[in-house]
């Protein structure tokens, strides 16, 4: 052991209130005249108040600390203070480990923290993208019912409205054409549709009446908008995605790059969101 060993192990037992006699005050001498010892005090003390703050979560059982004592060396054949400065150079290779543990426990909590935030952020960015979609369609639909914003073109046609809305919107829609010879009189009467704003983007709806009760449909491209949250349902290659607002239901859903958001106060299934706009199709019975 050499004499910085000696300060260094003299330091902990002063620490630990074991030193006496002549070798305290020979430590205390060459403190006042060490800058280096006394600022090992000052660290050592440091970690010791930090190491009784903070209990290990493991103790080396017995066994291992018996290996290491005997790694260590046999203890001197005379006298006792040889041996407590060995078990006080354990103690002091033990506190660096707990203090590596230590370091080490809250750099994997740090990494375990920045994994998680990750992994949900984007989730739940995805999530509030969609609220938006929906709090939208539902504000939207709330003011076409109170006459505010009126349809910019009234018709029952599907091609109509189809062509009304070319080179409007920045995605390909087309509604779909109804059949020259619909079967009985449509559920759904289409109405007419005009332009909106969504995310500084034109997005289009398209407004239907069933008896009396209001239907709307916003349509945007997935990439102003998405279809996320709530109860999802799945139906064939399609996710409808249920939520409540303001007492409308709202169904959501994405797909050949455009979203949309289905706005009434009927309680309806993911077949019959389908069904308001395919209704006089050929392929009605699948939606029913």
């Amino acid at each position: 052991m050499n004499a910085h060993d000696e300060h260094r192990v003299n330091i902990l037992l002063y620490l630990d209130n074991e030193l006496r006699g002549q070798e305290l005050e020979y430590l205390l001498a060459h403190l006042d005249n060490c800058a280096d010892c006394r600022r090992l005090l000052e660290e050592e003390r440091a970690l010791s108040n930090l190491l009784h703050r903070t209990r290990p979560l493991y103790t080396a059982p017995e066994p291992l600390r018996a290996r290491i004592a005997a790694a260590a060396g046999p203890p001197a054949a005379f006298g006792d203070k040889p041996k407590r400065k060995h078990e006080h150079l354990l103690r002091f290779g033990w506190r660096n480990a707990q203090c590596s543990g230590v370091r080490w426990m809250t750099l994997a909590a740090m990494i375990i923290v920045v994994v998680l935030g990750l992994t949900l952020v984007p989730t739940v960015v995805r999530h509030a993208e969609a609220a938006t979609f929906i709090d939208t369609a539902v504000t939207t639909h709330r003011a076409y019912q109170e006459n505010q914003v009126p349809l910019e073109i009234r018709s029952s046609s599907p091609e109509a409205v189809t062509a009304w809305f070319a080179g409007k919107v920045p995605f390909q829609f087309r509604l779909p054409s109804s059949q020259s010879s619909p079967v009985g009189h449509p559920a759904y009467a289409l109405s007419g549709a005009r332009l909106v704003k969504f995310k500084n983007e034109n997005a289009a709806l398209v407004t239907y009446q069933m008896k009396a009760e209001t239907i709307s449909l916003l349509i945007a491209s997935d990439e102003s908008a998405v279809a996320a949250g709530g109860d999802e349902i799945r139906s064939g290659n399609l996710t409808f995605h249920y939520n409540t607002r303001a007492g409308l239901n709202v169904i959501t859903w994405s797909t050949h790059g455009i979203t949309y958001a289905l706005v009434s106060s009927i309680h309806g299934s993911a077949q019959h969101s389908c069904l308001v706009c395919h209704q006089n199709m050929a392929d009605q019975n699948v939606f029913k």
